[in-house]
């Protein structure tokens, strides 16, 4: 089918070497009348410099007050095809793992009642099915349920999708039985995912160890980061080899090659808190002083392996720009035992919304409350005591206060000291 509308400016994104999402659409625009007239719209909303999709309103399925994003364009006279274009967010398996089967009924579905494009993933996490009209939602919605046994994710001022990294299922680091996590939270907070409640958005993300591979700690407003509160063990007959060049550096990644690793330069002047020393046969680690940055162990990844006591850090208050700047998570409790049911997390939890709630404005993120009424308040309120690891540098920083009686070694734990001790 010839497409009707002529879109000389987004033809200029088709040009170069990366893939384009103007030429993924205008492949199904040749099978679908909706994509062509998303192109025009888009084409327009260039040329005027500005947006010509409205306020959806409120549009759902019967008994959810998520999942749905309303999308209705101000042109219908010229675009009637995206009149309607609603966005439905699916809530996607844990560490995204498919079987090709339910890959094809999904794009089944969306072919027969929807635009036929998708977005695997957004940064929500949730598969995106982009384009439909209100007489379809509740057809797509039944057909995901009862034949793909999938649900809406969350949208609105509720609980997001919770997400994680691939974990146990293939990455030797995890910490965490990272998809369990998440099917746990999914499971139990149902309500709270599908009819908003809270003052605005609230996201949940968990990986598996201190690599962060889904950036919980810039994006969630809970991040379950995997970690150990052992010692990292050590395979010093590895650490020689690596230093002698039988051993390929980064586990050959980012073009690696077999070379002599200098450990000096490229190990330990690297280790933020400069708690490791190489004296020419072993590697030495101070790990009352290791901050869990992985850069040791993703260097040598034959050598090094986190600790066997296993559990996570819980963290706080990240967000993107939106009413106040970018914020990153704050430690909050610097480790807990991430075990099933769960219970001492969802304690938590359920202190954390029930302060959030009661005095949260709208739209203000859990970050933001604790930067508006300190983060003294929140501790209170979760009944988590301060502590110095809440913060980077506790002899500096009086963010937090707290008795040195309290703290192993009191004052006399300068990090400034502990670098110049452990310099070579």
């Amino acid at each position: 089918m010839a497409l009707k509308h002529q879109t000389p400016m987004l033809d200029e994104l088709t040009k170069g070497p990366w893939p384009s999402f103007v030429a993924d659409i205008k492949r199904v625009a040749e099978r679908k009348p909706q994509c062509d007239d998303l192109l025009g719209l888009l084409e327009l909303s260039y040329k005027d410099k500005e947006g010509h999709w409205k306020h959806g309103g409120i549009v759902g399925v019967f008994g959810y007050g998520g999942g749905v994003i309303g999308r209705y364009c101000d042109r219908p006279d010229l675009f009637p095809n995206v009149a309607h274009f609603h966005t439905m967010r699916v809530n996607q398996p844990a560490s995204k793992f498919y079987t090709t089967d339910v890959l094809r009924k999904l794009c089944d579905i969306w072919e027969e009642k929807g635009s036929g494009l998708f977005n695997f993933h957004g940064s929500t996490g949730d598969i995106i099915l982009l384009g439909t009209t209100t007489d379809q939602l509740e057809p797509v919605f039944y057909d995901l349920t009862h034949e793909l046994g999938m649900d809406l994710g969350g949208s609105g001022s509720n609980m997001r999708t919770p997400s994680c990294c691939v974990g146990r299922a293939r990455c030797e680091w995890s910490c965490l039985d990272t998809q369990d996590i998440t099917y746990d939270i999914t499971m139990r907070y149902q309500d709270e995912l599908h009819r908003p409640m809270f003052p605005y958005k609230f996201k949940f993300k968990v990986s598996g160890c201190p690599n962060d591979c889904v950036a919980a700690i810039a994006r969630a407003d809970c991040s379950i980061i995997g970690t150990w509160r052992d010692n990292i063990r050590i395979d010093q007959e590895a650490v020689r080899a690596y230093v002698a060049g039988e051993l390929v550096p980064n586990g050959g990644a980012h073009g690696f090659e077999k070379r002599p690793l200098d450990i000096q330069a490229e190990v330990i002047d690297k280790c933020p808190t400069r708690c490791m020393k190489w004296d020419g046969k072993n590697l030495k680690i101070w790990d009352e002083d290791c901050v869990r940055c992985m850069h040791c162990i993703n260097v040598m990844p034959r050598a090094l392996r986190p600790g066997e006591d296993v559990g996570a850090t819980i963290l706080v208050g990240a967000k993107a720009p939106i009413l106040e700047g970018a914020q990153l998570s704050s430690v909050i409790i610097p480790f807990m035992k991430m075990e099933p049911p769960y219970e001492e997390f969802h304690e938590f939890v359920e202190k954390m919304w029930d302060w959030w709630m009661e005095h949260g404005k709208n739209r203000e993120r859990l970050g933001e409350l604790i930067q508006r009424l300190g983060l003294r308040e929140f501790l209170k309120a979760v009944g988590v005591k301060p502590d110095p690891r809440m913060i980077n540098t506790p002899r500096y920083n009086p963010y937090i206060f707290y008795d040195p009686a309290d703290v192993p070694g009191g004052w006399e734990r300068d990090p400034v000291a502990y670098r110049q001790r452990h310099q070579p």
